[in-house]
């Protein structure tokens, strides 16, 4: 048997924040509000389903280093140029990190800065 991610998490100074914006772009919603400020978000069916939720857990400064966790999209009913237009009307922002313009994937950061990447490839909605 392989294992399998249930959730990913995600430190952020304002979760509420967070929350919004992923569960517009993911068409998530809000599963739980920790006693210490920290929500889970996910598909509507609760964890567990096919999809990871996220933890939003509050960090109150930066953690020192650089995250090596970021989430990768790819759009379901539209296609990236489609998708990119409307990430950016949810307040995603382009990100720099050194890309050549060639790829075939759009770098964006989230409210927060959190980068994530706008695949190409349209999969299928679940």
């Amino acid at each position: 048997m392989a294992c399998r991610i249930g959730e990913l998490v995600l430190g952020c100074h304002d979760p509420e924040v967070l929350a919004r914006f992923w569960c517009e772009v993911l068409d998530f919603a809000v599963l739980d509000r920790g006693y210490d400020g920290s929500l889970e978000i996910g598909p509507r069916e609760g964890f567990g389903g096919p999809q990871p939720t996220i933890m939003l857990s509050r960090r109150d400064g930066p953690e020192p280093g650089k995250s090596r966790l970021h989430i990768d999209v790819n759009p379901t009913d539209r296609d990236q140029d489609a998708e990119l237009e409307r990430l950016l009307g949810l307040g995603a922002r382009p990100a720099d990190i050194g890309q050549t313009g060639q790829e075939q994937w759009h770098v964006l950061a989230d409210p927060e800065g959190n980068e994530f990447c706008l695949l190409k490839a349209r999969l299928n909605p679940l």
